[in-house]
C-alpha cells in the first residue's frame, strides 16, 4: 500500500472514529452486530444475527468498508498493531480466541486501549503494539504493550488469526458474513453505520 492511499485510509478511519463519538453523545452507546448478510436492497441490510434474530441496517453514503482476510502466527510479527480477543487466565495473563491485525493505517487512530469484551462471557479485547513474541508448550506467547500497560497473551495454535485490508462495497452482498462495531440507534428504532468489516472467505472472529 503506497503513503497516499495508506493517508487517506488513515483519515477515512479517523472520520469515522470521529463520527461515531458524535453520534454516541447525542444517541446513546453503539450497537454491535455479528451475523451474515442476508438481502441488500440499495443501501438497507438484512443481516441475520448470530443469536438467530434478524437486524436491518441502513449504510450511511460515506460508509467505510475493511475486508478481513486469513492469517497466521507468522503474521503477528513484532511491531505489528494487533487486537486480541481473550480470557483472562489466574495468572493475570490472556488466552487469545481470536487476533486481527489492524491495517497500519489504523495505528494512532484505533485506540490502542484493554477492556471487556462481547465475544464470550468475562472476554477482553486488547489494541495493542506486539512487543515480543516466543514459542512455548501451550502455543505462542506474546507481549502486547498499549497506552496503559502491557499484556502477556498466550495464542493456541487454533486461534483463528484475520488481517484487515482496504475492502469494497461490492463485497457487501448476500452470504458475507460482517461485523459492525458501532450501528447506531435511531430515534425510529432503526440502524444506522458508517462502517463495516467483511470477511473475504472468513468470518471476522472478534
Amino acid at each position: 500500500m503506497n503513503t497516499l492511499t495508506r493517508c487517506a485510509l488513515g483519515a477515512a478511519v479517523l472520520a469515522f472514529m470521529l463520527a461515531t463519538s458524535t453520534v454516541w453523545a447525542q444517541q446513546g452507546p453503539p450497537v454491535r452486530i455479528r451475523g451474515q448478510i442476508q438481502n441488500v436492497e440499495g443501501d438497507m441490510l438484512t443481516i441475520k444475527a448470530r443469536d438467530g434474530s434478524e437486524v436491518k441496517v441502513k449504510l450511511a453514503d460515506n460508509a467505510r468498508v475493511i475486508a478481513q482476510v486469513k492469517a497466521t502466527l507468522a503474521d503477528v510479527k513484532t511491531g505489528a498493531y494487533v487486537g486480541v480477543t481473550g480470557m483472562p487466565q489466574p495468572d493475570g495473563s490472556q488466552r487469545a480466541i481470536a487476533i486481527h491485525i489492524f491495517l497500519e493505517a489504523q495505528r494512532n487512530v484505533v485506540p490502542d486501549r484493554f477492556g471487556p469484551w462481547d465475544l464470550r462471557e468475562g472476554s477482553t479485547m486488547t489494541n495493542a503494539t506486539v512487543e515480543t513474541t516466543v514459542t512455548s508448550t501451550d502455543g505462542q506467547v506474546i507481549m502486547v504493550k498499549y497506552k496503559d500497560g502491557e499484556k502477556k497473551v498466550i495464542v493456541p495454535p487454533e486461534t483463528p488469526i484475520v488481517a484487515n485490508t482496504p475492502g469494497e462495497k461490492s463485497e457487501i452482498k448476500p452470504g458475507a458474513q460482517i461485523i459492525i462495531m458501532g450501528a447506531q440507534k435511531q430515534p425510529d428504532g432503526s440502524l444506522t453505520t458508517t462502517g463495516i468489516y467483511v470477511g473475504r472467505g472468513v468470518t471476522p472472529p472478534m
